[in-house]
């Protein structure tokens, strides 16, 4: 089942998307910031994905940089995540399987 839309009232508190299409000759890194503040000024409870898809299907034009931004931030939202350090590498890894060794140890 598909999920309710999320109220753009919810989805950009702030109005700063909503402005942000406003801007005339606005450049992606401008864009880049405003989404940084956007983000920040979600909701605990919101979820990234929910948040960008309901903005840009509101605002989004094509051509905008904050358009490209967004989907930016979509492509990003969908991409796996590494861990990092050693429980990325120790990954899958059961209780019974040996420590890794360390080169030359």
């Amino acid at each position: 089942m598909a999920e309710d839309p999320l109220p753009l009232a919810r989805a950009d508190p702030k109005g700063l998307i909503r402005e942000a299409y406003r801007i005339e000759g606005i450049g992606m890194a401008e864009c880049r910031s405003i989404l940084v503040d956007w983000a920040l000024s979600l909701a605990p409870d919101i979820g990234d994905r929910a948040a960008l898809t309901s903005v840009l299907t509101a605002y989004g034009v094509e051509g905008h940089p904050m358009t490209n931004v967004l989907r930016e931030g979509l492509a990003a939202a969908d991409a796996p995540r590494r861990r990092g350090g050693r429980a990325g590498r120790l990954e899958g890894l059961s209780a019974a399987d040996p420590p890794p060794r360390r080169p030359g140890g």
